[in-house]
């Protein structure tokens, strides 16, 4: 499509960070050359020139913006964030290294304003959050690992204290650590996890049970039971969702030579991530309350975003889901798993991996009521997953920005589906699936709209919820449904 000088406009206008790269922009008045996503004051239309790249941004005697740096854009490069990204992999390594936040502040280099900001954007937390992330990441690998008493282990990841130590672990992983080392060890086999106070069950049983025929995750009586792999190895989890605390449950499908893996804390992310447990809720609803949308959370304020099992399957849900209604992309993705998949029972299929994906043509799909173009993106982009051109598991250890331009490098990704994983299945905090209808939905009755936003007015609305705006998706997805019974 050729962008039009109205078009280039109003995408600057609306600081669409998609077209960063498509065009630069230049402001005469000014003398500078931007990304259509820059922050800077916006810029009269007719002061504005457009140019394909900043080589001719530059010949035409403009200057790099020092805000936006659309230079380093252009190379690939962004120091300030490769900056983040260093800091960031050195609180994982050593967390004790940074007593609080005004050390991390002092440690970076930056403002205390700017710092936070750029954590932000960077990595949808504030200073605290990452800190408390790092640390407790750190403690339980420690605590699946080595035998290092819980005091010194406690220590060791910067907690201050033994019991500041228990209370941080058990509010964000449902276990204590003495819990969490037990159900780590070799040999065991389930685990008590408990809820939040006044968590939704409700709401879950209806997001886990949304495809009552899945062939890898549906409800039984209050049971929920999920086929997938851990640590490459076929699983079987069973959650029973009855119970106060929750009971998990796992057996392998099939059996290993040699001594029985231990899976346990593998069990106890996916477990976790189903149940949105490392998600920091209350900001968010305090944060609602303040602008006068308390009725956005009210009678759901714990509720959270469920994650998908892996990282695959949130990018397989992300491309069949573009553009279709829900129960047609059940149907796609259970005729997907059953061509692709490995059958363990009668009922129940294994998802496919990567390489079984990438093994299909095209006109493998199409019988199976695929679009054309949606199996030809499937097929492509697991393709660059099984031939590590796509790491998807290094993504969960990069910041936003870098994720979020790496994916919207891959054909077939648009920023709805960019978003989705992010959100789905690396657990970021601050995504908006633009696009989506029931966000559209969502927003329309919540503030009284004749019609439902597209997506720059969704952009726009969607600001005020920032840092927090995945829990405000997940918020808008069931504003406009009946409550679950």
């Amino acid at each position: 499509m050729r962008l039009s000088h109205p078009y280039m406009y109003a995408r600057l206008v609306a600081g669409d960070p998609t077209y960063n790269g498509q065009f630069f922009t230049g402001v005469r008045t000014t003398g500078i050359y931007c990304l259509p996503s820059c922050k800077a004051r916006k810029p009269k239309p007719e002061n504005v020139d457009f140019y394909p790249t900043c080589e001719a941004a530059r010949a035409a005697g403009l200057r790099a913006c020092r805000k936006c740096h659309p230079d380093d854009y252009a190379r690939g490069s962004d120091p300030v964030r490769e900056d983040m990204e260093t800091l960031a992999a050195e609180i994982r390594e050593n967390p004790a290294w940074f007593a609080d936040v005004p050390a991390l502040v002092k440690r970076s280099g930056f403002g205390t304003t700017r710092f936070f900001e750029l954590c932000r954007q960077h990595f949808h937390l504030t200073p605290a959050e990452l800190i408390l992330r790092s640390r407790l990441a750190r403690a339980k690998v420690s605590l699946a690992t080595t035998n290092t008493k819980l005091a010194d282990l406690a220590f060791d990841a910067g907690f201050e204290s033994l019991s500041v130590f228990h209370e941080h672990f058990r509010r964000s992983q449902g276990v204590t650590p003495a819990a969490y080392r037990a159900l780590a060890a070799a040999g065991a086999a389930g685990f008590a996890i408990e809820l939040p106070p006044a968590y939704p069950r409700a709401h879950l049983v209806r997001a886990l049970g949304r495809d009552p025929v899945s062939v890898t995750e549906r409800i039984d009586q209050g049971v929920f039971t999920l086929v997938t792999r851990v640590d490459t190895l076929p699983v079987k989890i069973r959650l029973d969702l009855r119970s106060d605390p929750l009971v998990a449950t796992w057996e392998l499908l099939l059996t290993p030579s040699g001594p029985q893996p231990a899976l346990g804390a593998a069990v106890h992310a996916v477990v976790g991530g189903l149940l949105g447990l490392g998600q920091e809720t209350v900001p968010f609803v305090r944060l609602a309350a303040k602008l006068g949308l308390a009725r956005l959370t009210a009678g759901r304020e714990e509720l959270r975003l469920s994650q998908t099992p892996t990282v695959f399957d949130g990018l397989l849900w992300s491309i069949i889901g573009q553009q279709i209604n829900l129960p047609f992309a059940y149907q796609l993705r259970r005729r997907l798993f059953e061509r692709a998949g490995q059958r363990v029972s009668e009922d129940w299929y294994l998802p496919p991996t990567p390489a079984a994906v990438a093994a299909l043509d095209v006109a493998d799909l199409l019988p199976l009521k695929f679009s054309r173009p949606k199996a030809s993106y499937l097929i492509e982009i697991s393709r660059q997953v099984a031939s590590g051109a796509l790491p998807l598991d290094a993504l969960a250890l990069q910041s936003a920005t870098r994720v979020e331009r790496t994916l919207l490098g891959v054909r077939g990704l648009g920023p709805w589906s960019v978003n989705y994983v992010m959100m789905r299945a690396l657990g970021f905090a601050d995504c908006v699936p633009l696009g989506d209808t029931g966000v559209g939905s969502g927003l329309q009755a919540l503030f009284g709209l004749t019609e439902r936003p597209d997506h720059d007015a969704t952009r726009r609305l969607m600001a005020v919820f920032s840092p927090y705006r995945s829990l405000a998706t997940a918020h808008l997805w069931q504003l406009t449904q009946p409550a679950p019974t």
